[in-house]
């Protein structure tokens, strides 16, 4: 059996600035990559839907019982029960690695209701009780206009956050500015903050996506090819700004598609966060491991992003949304719908559990 210390994935965590996370809180995945470098895990409504079915031995009868213990919950309120307890589950894997890097590392992501992303108050209100879940929590909140907003002031109240549904360089410096803003009011207040460890995911994946589906859209004879570069592009340029403006914000590439997701971002001091499919293929591939971080992508391919899909323009380019416009960007809109929609899934996945159907076979 291979050594997982001698893994592609082991050695880059060793050998270079790169971080990995496991984009899930299924307690076996979890450990399968903490025993080679991983550092965090994530979740979201979709993950925790497919951890629920994953790992429905233990959490089906888990569920009958807190339905049991709580008769006047409401399928909502279950939810809500079993995403927190799936979650403070996953932290539990990673907090021997939280203590051992002083809070730097080692946190479970747990993402607000999806339905609040125009609410920052009740987004803020989720947020701390989350936060006291267990010492290593993250927060996600989304990089929407209120999200943003939000997250600002989670960050001064002392809560490590994961800025998330993030695919452009204008959300993400938004992002990277509000967290300074919090951590200079924090810090003004007289709190200690190194062992905050704030993050802004790009959903790089998502924008090749959101690009792909414009092409065919609008009818645009676009190399495939240079799909594939459109997040990395993005996720490129914000590390590189995040760097040049001291952001304390940890840049993380989130999504995965394909190969390139991950072989030219490392060596970056960046975090990727990977689902469990793509760490098995990334272990067994022969790919050389090689720092690619800072070679630039591909002229061609960006030059052609650039010429013929503004809305990739509107990703790349600083100022190419206002804060007011991140709640209407494609991508942002797509993915707050797949959201909330895995959120009511999951709701009715709890309600076939608390209430199975009497004439099913």
């Amino acid at each position: 059996m291979t050594d997982p210390a001698e893994s592609p994935l082991a050695l880059m965590a060793r050998t270079t600035a790169t971080e990995y996370w496991n984009d899930s809180c299924a307690v076996a995945e979890l450990e399968y990559a903490v025993a080679r470098g991983a550092v965090g895990a994530t979740s979201n409504p979709t993950i925790v839907g497919e951890v629920l079915k994953k790992e429905a031995a233990f959490w089906r009868p888990r569920i009958r019982q807190i339905a049991e213990q709580r008769h006047h919950a409401t399928d909502v309120d279950i939810t809500w029960q079993v995403v927190e307890e799936m979650a403070a589950r996953g932290a539990a894997t990673l907090e021997p690695i939280f203590r051992r890097e002083h809070g730097r590392k080692g946190r479970l992501s747990i993402q607000t209701d999806p339905t609040l992303y125009r609410d920052a108050d009740r987004m803020l209100e989720q947020g701390r009780h989350f936060d006291s879940l267990a010492p290593n929590m993250q927060v996600k909140f989304p990089a929407t206009a209120a999200g943003v907003e939000a997250l600002e002031a989670a960050t001064a109240s002392g809560i490590s956050i994961n800025a998330t549904v993030s695919f452009t360089v204008p959300q993400a410096l938004a992002v990277g500015a509000a967290v300074e803003r919090g951590l200079e009011q924090r810090e003004r207040a007289g709190h200690d903050v190194s062992s905050m460890s704030p993050v802004c995911t790009v959903m790089i994946g998502r924008l090749d996506d959101w690009v792909k589906a414009i092409a065919e859209r609008d009818n645009i004879d676009l190399d495939p090819a240079a799909a594939n570069w459109a997040g990395i592009a993005v996720f490129k340029r914000v590390a590189a700004l995040f760097r040049d403006r001291g952001y304390r914000t940890r840049p993380l590439a989130a999504a995965y598609r394909h190969r390139l997701h991950w072989t030219e971002l490392i060596g970056g001091d960046v975090t990727l966060t990977m689902p469990h499919q793509w760490q098995l293929r990334f272990n067994a591939s022969s790919v050389k491991l090689e720092e690619r971080f800072e070679r630039p992508v591909p002229v061609d391919h960006l030059d052609e992003l650039r010429a013929l899909v503004p809305d990739f323009v509107r990703a790349y380019e600083p100022d190419g949304l206002t804060v007011g416009e991140f709640d209407g960007y494609g991508a942002t809109v797509r993915t707050l719908r797949t959201f909330i929609a895995s959120y009511w899934d999951l709701v009715r996945a709890i309600d076939d559990i608390v209430l199975p159907n009497p004439d099913a076979n």
